[in-house]
């Protein structure tokens, strides 16, 4: 991903590809559903000693909405809230972007809004089809940038995170006078006389940022002139 800076150097940031989407996917994947099991398990036993059913995470007979909204909505909200919460309060990151050391960029470089975020979470849904994000997959496998639909949708990028690259500069043109005088001096060497020969090599050097006149550098350029033919 290239950016163009107001400093008029390009920054580059490499995009992600499906085996390090994979790798923090997996690590974010763990820790919710190790939170999301752990919320579950300690409000479900407190649940059941409070109704006197004994230690236990299975399910009352009539569980009720206080089960519903103390011990399944939560966990719930945990495993499937996780991204888009997460990447909102932490700028396009989660914990396991962070391990594997990547984050959400939008098109331009900066940081997407919630608005972005939101959207590319919804379309998760999307990108989970048929099972176990295939879609999301062939997507990421398919495309140039390496994005999934949800990608697609929100107009982000999944790049690695550190600190951005100048883009290497152009190779800069050869100057028109110093290509000029060298095309002329080698067309027209044999018929020129050693006068003329020299003061076009003086020429030549001189507008290379060599010295002309004097000193060893002076003269091996006039001898590494003088042996083309």
């Amino acid at each position: 991903l290239r950016i163009d800076s107001v400093t008029g150097v390009d920054v580059s940031h490499a995009i992600v590809g499906p085996g390090g989407r994979a790798y923090a996917f997996m690590i974010d994947w763990h820790i919710r559903v190790v939170l999301a099991l752990a919320w579950y398990g300690t409000a479900a036993m407190l649940m059941r000693l409070g109704a006197g059913l004994g230690p236990s995470l299975t399910i009352p007979p009539d569980p009720g909405g206080r089960w519903l909204l103390t011990v399944a909505l939560p966990a719930g909200a945990i495993y499937f809230l996780y991204h888009p919460v997460l990447e909102v309060l932490m700028r396009g990151r989660t914990p396991g972007k962070r391990i594997a050391g990547l984050r959400i960029l939008a098109r331009d470089g900066s940081t997407p809004g919630p608005g972005a975020l939101l959207i590319r979470n919804v379309f998760r849904l999307i990108d989970s089809f048929p099972a176990l994000y295939g879609i999301g997959l062939i997507s990421t496998l398919l495309t140039r940038e390496h994005v999934r639909i949800g990608d697609l949708a929100a107009g982000t990028l999944l790049v690695y995170e550190r600190l951005p690259q100048a883009a290497p500069p152009a190779a800069s043109a050869v100057d028109p006078e110093l290509s000029e005088l060298g095309i002329e001096l080698i067309a027209r060497w044999r018929e020129l006389d050693p006068a003329a020969r020299r003061q076009l090599a003086d020429r030549l050097i001189e507008r290379s940022g060599r010295p002309v006149a004097g000193g060893d550098d002076a003269a091996s350029d006039r001898e590494r002139l003088a042996q083309l033919r």
